[in-house]
């Protein structure tokens, strides 16, 4: 006999803690379950590979609620317990401990799972493909100075990482298929002065090449590239994107297509069902069409919505999420669609250092983004909302840059 919860969580990140609280901000009394394949509880990513590095936070400081709360708000809470299985029909999940339990609504909050290397060697256990807590704890464990880090990928987390790393004293080589760091987002101007500004402080950067294949003898990673580098190092971290977890979606017969496709009020094609976070392809409102975010400010804002929906609000979530990140000195925020492959106007106050970017599809601003200029997130979301044409002389000046 399954035990019967109101509303079940399936996920304990940030879209699933935020999820609770929107739930208790309409129901103040159904049975809430909240289950987590990690054994902690939830906390924000976005530290582990910024400000925990930096000393700008302590590790304590990154849950999102304390210890007490989920208790406090009647909340079940099963950390280790990893969901295997979803009955549609039974409206039942089952975890991977045998032990199962019926909903009467539903979230699937399940995040994503960090893509792998496809070469031979690419599941050697000893790479660090960071996502969690315990990756971090891991690779600061393992950062000693002078040891010497490879990071495969120029994203997001591959760049942040490196500047991590670096900062910790580790010699840092970069490897990466791309003209320069983050080259999805950054034009080539501004990726080319990050990577000189990356390299002063002593990051090697090898761009237009990948690892063909990686050996561990020893302590020591061997990694050789389709460029003909043979590289060595301590320690090898893979940051090269991430795959929406869909399997329990799949399974259970819902509509997925490059995540789990949602409606207006985050709805699956099961109506019952809800969907949340980096999994989820919600219909944006900002930019006329569906998209998948992979964001914090995503997971907090769409987690609390899905919540409010499931216990019976039913309000379209229109919210525009924005994303930053820090490469040292330099922080950006960005808005909308911003695509290197736009055409892109920029206002610099100081080139590739302070000012913002402007991305155009079709003669108007698609996406924002705001370097080292702050405050200016909600600006930036209604330049794209009003649909502003893309001309230099309307755009320069439009959003100040501040002190």
């Amino acid at each position: 006999m399954s035990e019967r919860y109101d509303y079940i969580i399936v996920g304990a990140g940030l879209a699933g803690a935020s999820a609770v609280e929107g739930v208790r901000e309409v129901d103040a009394s159904g049975r809430v379950l909240l289950l987590g394949a990690e054994p902690d509880r939830p906390y924000h990513r976005p530290p582990l590979s910024k400000k925990l590095w930096f000393g700008d936070e302590n590790l304590e400081d990154i849950f999102v609620h304390d210890p007490e709360f989920y208790a406090a708000q009647g909340v079940t809470l099963r950390l280790g317990a990893e969901v295997v299985k979803l009955d549609v029909g039974a409206r039942t999940v089952t975890t991977d401990d045998g032990s199962q339990y019926q909903y009467g609504k539903l979230l699937l909050a399940t995040g994503g799972a960090p893509r792998r290397l496809a070469i031979p060697g690419g599941d050697i256990p000893e790479i660090c493909y960071f996502r969690t807590r315990r990756d971090y704890l891991a690779l600061r464990a393992g950062a000693a100075p002078g040891a010497h880090a490879l990071v495969i990928g120029g994203g997001f987390i591959g760049s942040e990482l490196a500047c991590a790393l670096s900062h910790a004293q580790v010699q840092v080589t970069m490897l990466f298929p791309g003209s320069h760091v983050c080259s999805r987002v950054f034009p080539h101007g501004l990726g080319d002065a990050l990577g000189a500004k990356m390299s002063a402080r002593g990051i090697t950067i090898l761009a237009f090449d990948k690892p063909i294949s990686i050996h561990h003898t020893g302590h020591r990673f061997h990694t050789e590239t389709e460029g003909g580098r043979k590289i060595e190092s301590d320690i090898l971290v893979a940051g090269v994107g991430v795959s929406p977890a869909t399997a329990l979606a799949v399974h259970g017969g819902l509509r997925v297509d490059g995540g789990i496709c949602v409606n207006d009020y985050l709805q699956t094609s099961a109506p019952d069902i809800y969907a949340a976070g980096d999994n989820a392809v919600f219909p944006s409102a900002l930019l006329s069409r569906a998209v998948r975010v992979e964001h914090w400010d995503n997971a907090l804002n769409q987690g609390r919505s899905a919540g409010k929906n499931m216990a019976g609000a039913r309000t379209a979530y229109a919210y525009s999420p924005y994303f930053f990140s820090d490469l040292f000195d330099f922080g950006y925020e960005a808005v909308g669609d911003v695509d290197a492959r736009h055409e892109t106007v920029a206002d610099w106050q100081r080139t590739n250092e302070k000012g913002v970017i402007y991305y155009l599809e079709h003669g108007l601003v698609r996406g924002v983004m705001l370097c080292n200029v702050w405050g200016q997130v909600d600006a930036a979301r209604a330049l794209i909302a009003a649909k502003t044409p893309g001309a230099p002389e309307t755009l320069r000046g439009i959003i100040p840059f501040g002190e």
